[in-house]
């Protein structure tokens, strides 16, 4: 490697640094989740209170969790489990996917 390889390495490291910490400073905090079934919503939710639904769907079930102002889905009975693994999301944008059931959990901002 040369000396400009280096730099040129470095320099976009910094672009993408900056990039990444511009995005995250940008994302709003959303205010309803929105929940749907293979493109159909089912149901939406203030963030600000806490609450419980049930999804069902024709693939199963999955049972979404609003507490301290984030979402997560708690239980699910799909076989990979990854909707149930995904951290808790409370910024606008942010999704969980249950892709067995056709299931996403979305973080809106307060207009529909």
């Amino acid at each position: 490697m040369k000396k400009r390889d280096l730099v040129l390495i470095g320099a976009v490291l910094l672009v993408a640094a900056a990039g990444f910490l511009f995005l995250s400073l940008v994302k709003k905090d959303g205010e309803r989740v929105v929940v749907t079934v293979d493109g159909k919503e089912v149901w939406s939710h203030s963030l600000s209170e806490d609450a419980v639904y049930t999804v069902k769907s024709p693939n199963g079930s999955n049972v979404v969790r609003i507490q301290d102002q984030k979402a997560s889905v708690t239980e699910a009975d799909c076989p990979d489990q990854i909707c149930r693994k995904h951290k808790a999301i409370d910024k606008t944008g942010e999704t969980i996917v249950c892709l067995p059931h056709k299931v996403v959990v979305e973080i809106k901002d307060g207009t529909r």
